[in-house]
């Protein structure tokens, strides 16, 4: 079981499936219905990138990542066959989306080849994290349709929620901002997103409340931190999977 675990978490599957399910919720809470060809975007797009990364940057993850890389290093053929074959999927599925939506995913892609370079200065990486992630939450399902509504009440809780995933992440990693000023002010910031997210989505209407379980989760994952890397994978970036995953799953208010 650990093993599979493994494979889902530190193989990028968990941050690919929350892309695509996020996408998919988002477009749901913004009145819009579900497109696949945006959520395979968002899943193969998320697979290419974190795999590059992931790649690219063996020797500084060693450091921070020992499990992850040694798993990676393990599987590196496939690991390259997989990010190989996800960027191609991603090509396609943003040219059956149109041109708005592959513009949308060429600013993500560009902050995320950029990530190897400036996740090391302090403030930078949880800003462009939570751009990057909230951009294909939001802004690729509402590029392909301009109809959505509740925009900014959706992308604040997804944003806040990010926000709260990307400091437990530089914890995880003590790194970033997060580490600089201290765990226990870290988490607090954390739990204070959550608190904002979760007030977003209760004062919204029916679509908007359905994604109040993506704060609480990420809150309890808040909660019971651990500086672990099977934590980070199944717990931290487990919480906006399923936060996602229930909101699709509510029924229509």
């Amino acid at each position: 079981m650990r093993q599979l675990l493994d494979a889902l978490g530190f193989g990028n599957f968990v941050v690919a499936g929350a892309a695509a399910a996020l996408a998919a919720a988002a477009s749901r809470a913004m009145a819009l219905r579900p497109d696949p060809r945006i959520a395979v975007l968002a899943a193969a797009g998320t697979l290419t990138i974190y795999g590059l990364d992931r790649l690219r940057d063996a020797e500084r993850d060693r450091r921070t990542s020992p499990l992850r890389t040694a798993f990676v290093e393990r599987h590196r053929r496939a690991f390259a066959a997989l990010t190989a074959a996800a960027a191609a999927v991603a090509v396609g599925a943003g040219w059956l989306a149109g041109p708005r939506t592959i513009a949308v995913a060429a600013g993500v892609a560009a902050l995320g080849l950029a990530h190897r370079r400036i996740k090391h200065i302090l403030v930078a990486k949880p800003i462009y994290l939570v751009l990057a992630w909230t951009a294909v939450a939001v802004a690729l399902p509402w590029a392909r349709d301009g109809a959505a509504r509740e925009v900014a009440r959706v992308t604040g809780v997804i944003a806040l929620s990010v926000w709260a995933n990307v400091i437990l992440s530089n914890l995880k990693d003590a790194e970033g901002a997060a580490a600089y000023y201290g765990a226990r002010r870290a988490r607090r910031v954390a739990l204070a997103a959550c608190a904002a997210a979760l007030a977003l989505a209760l004062a919204g209407p029916g679509e908007v409340r359905r994604f109040a379980g993506l704060p609480v989760l990420m809150a309890l994952a808040v909660l019971g931190f651990r500086p672990s890397e099977r934590y980070a994978a199944w717990v931290v970036d487990g919480a906006l999977l399923l936060g996602a995953g229930i909101a699709l799953v509510l029924p229509q208010a």
